[in-house]
């Protein structure tokens, strides 16, 4: 049965994406080593950091991960008591918001943020 999850994110730079995710997640790194950070989100889930190149010769034919830059390619969804305190934690880290916090269709406060790699965070409380 599988224990642990992890998501790995393709980045530029590895060193500038821990920094912003130390800082925003507030906790550091279980794991810094050339080629790959990971923090612990929770017990079983995991969130890595992957340099682009490095990833780049494993994919035997496949595009570049930096063509990709910029395209919106994944979305991370995070629970947060405070969403307008977490998008500009994130925007002083280095992110830009890509949509305002405001009440969702399907009950939640959401602000969406992108990384500095463009990677999209959504940041969300219940509606209170």
């Amino acid at each position: 049965m599988t224990k642990e999850f992890e998501f790995i994110l393709y980045v530029k730079d590895q060193e500038k994406s821990r920094d912003f995710y130390r800082q925003l997640l507030t906790r550091e790194p279980r794991l810094d080593v050339p080629g790959m950070t990971e923090f612990e989100i929770e017990k079983g889930v995991i969130l890595g950091l992957m340099p682009e190149n490095g990833i780049a010769a494993l994919l035997n034919g496949l595009p570049h991960p930096s063509l990709g830059s910029g395209i919106p390619r994944c979305e991370i969804y995070m629970h947060f008591d405070n969403v307008i305190s977490m998008q500009e934690k994130a925007v002083k880290l280095g992110g830009k918001i890509i949509n305002e916090a405001q009440k969702r269709n399907w009950g939640h406060i959401v602000s969406y943020v992108a990384d500095p790699d463009g990677h999209i965070l959504a940041f969300a409380s219940a509606d209170k």
